[in-house]
C-alpha cells in the first residue's frame, strides 16, 4: 500500500471515528445555565421568596421535601414553598450549596448532584445534606422536574422534625 493510500485510511478511518464519537452542543453553556439556576434556588429560598423558587420548576414538576408528602405539580409547588421559603428566611438560617457539584448532561435532560449547608446566624453550620436535582430542557430553557434532598444528620424524632429545611 502505498503512502497516499495509508493517510487516506488514516483521515477517513480518523473522521469516521469521530463521527461516531457522542458529541454534547454547549454542553459548558448548559452546565453554567444549570448552576444559574441552582443559584437562583438557593438566593430566592433564603431570602423567604417562595413565589420566585418555584418559579424554577416546571408544571408537572415533583419537590421530594423530607419530612412532608411529594408536592406533585406546580399549584402544590408554589404552595409548599410559598409556606417553607419565608420561614426558612424568618429563622435566622441560610442555605448554601456547597463546592460545584456533578453535573450531567443526556439531550434534553440533566442532573445535578451536590451537598448543602445550612448556617445559623453566627455563621455556624447546623445542618449538611445531599441534594440531587433532575432538570428538562423546556422552551430552551432548563427547568427543575425532579427535586429531593435530605440530611446527613441522624433521623430526628417526629415531633421535632423541620418540614422547613433547604436542599
Amino acid at each position: 500500500m502505498n503512502s497516499l493510500a495509508k493517510l487516506m485510511l488514516l483521515v477517513v478511518g480518523s473522521l469516521t471515528m469521530a463521527a461516531c464519537g457522542k458529541s454534547v452542543p454547549n454542553a459548558s453553556a448548559d452546565s453554567s445555565a444549570i448552576r444559574s439556576s441552582q443559584d437562583a434556588w438557593y438566593k430566592s429560598y433564603n431570602s423567604g421568596d417562595g413565589a420566585a423558587v418555584a418559579a424554577l420548576y416546571a408544571d408537572d414538576a415533583v419537590v421530594m421535601a423530607p419530612n412532608v408528602p411529594a408536592a406533585r405539580g406546580i399549584a402544590a409547588i408554589r404552595e409548599y414553598y410559598s409556606k417553607a421559603a419565608p420561614e426558612f428566611q424568618a429563622s435566622g438560617l441560610t442555605a448554601v450549596e456547597g463546592p460545584a457539584g456533578d453535573i450531567g448532561i443526556s439531550g434534553e435532560l440533566a442532573w445535578q448532584g451536590t451537598i448543602y449547608t445550612v448556617t445559623d446566624k453566627s455563621g455556624a453550620t447546623v445542618e449538611v445534606g445531599k441534594v440531587l436535582t433532575v432538570l428538562e430542557r423546556k422552551d430552551g430553557k432548563w427547568m427543575i422536574i425532579r427535586d429531593t434532598w435530605n440530611s446527613d444528620s441522624p433521623a430526628a424524632s417526629a415531633a421535632t422534625a423541620s418540614s422547613a429545611s433547604p436542599k
